[in-house]
């Protein structure tokens, strides 16, 4: 055996070498394949983000998706032949940059929300959580995302950490999460809140010391808050 593996050993080489070369033609194709599906998503993709960010108060900000040659042996690896980017414009006139190098916070918070109301169709997981997606917004612009959230919510169960009353009033569940010291040390109590104590604290949220005016905002918000998903509801 070691013999005719020595004396036969540049015959199974040419051998291997042919399955080497059909295996790495049969990737190519498949890789090749797999980028034109990619590309075709793509478009649909930044089409989709671009209506999202126009409901989120983002009317001006363009939303692309770059493709690159993989840096890898035979230009792939395991997810394919192409690396992939998000750009986007915040400003007319601006040239598309990597998301990561100029989105500001609350621009990041509004862009991961779109995305995710876009691909929570076909996501597998059940529940999403957003944590702090309120980041740098307030306004109008916060009461559009608290929409969106609801939207999510219609296909997947939505647990949101937030400090804003805008979305806070609109969950279907209000918890109350705070910090406290006992006998040296530091524990945390969660209260779920019913109507009352959900106007108490949104009032708190919108600006600390409760005042009657506050209280009169807060069910504003709540009662503004249970329309819309009444009528979002019944268009369903």
């Amino acid at each position: 055996q070691e013999m005719d593996a020595i004396q036969f050993s540049e015959d199974r080489m040419a051998k291997l070498d042919k399955l080497l070369e059909k295996a790495l033609e049969k990737a190519v194709k498949l890789g090749e394949k797999l980028s034109a599906q990619r590309h075709k998503a793509a478009e649909e993709l930044a089409k989709r983000i671009q209506s999202e960010l126009k409901q989120l108060d983002m009317p001006k900000v363009q939303f692309q998706v770059e493709f690159a040659p993989k840096d890898a042996p035979d230009g792939m690896d395991n997810t394919g032949m192409d690396t992939v980017r998000f750009l986007m414009s915040a400003n007319v006139g601006e040239a598309l940059k990597p998301i990561n190098k100029i989105a500001s916070g609350g621009e990041l918070s509004r862009i991961m929300l779109a995305l995710k109301n876009v691909l929570a169709e076909t996501e597998q997981v059940t529940t999403l959580i957003f944590d702090e997606v309120d980041t740098g917004v307030s306004g109008r612009a916060a009461g559009k995302d608290a929409q969106k959230l609801f939207q999510v919510s219609r296909s997947k169960q939505v647990l949101c950490v937030t400090h804003l009353p805008q979305i806070a009033a609109m969950g279907d569940v209000h918890f109350s999460v705070e910090k406290g010291e006992k006998d040296g040390r530091t524990y945390t109590q969660v209260e779920r809140l019913e109507r009352s104590r959900r106007r108490e604290e949104l009032a708190r949220l919108s600006g600390g010391n409760v005042t009657a005016v506050m209280l009169d905002g807060a069910e504003e918000l709540l009662t503004a808050a249970e329309k819309f998903k009444t009528g979002a509801r019944k268009k369903t």
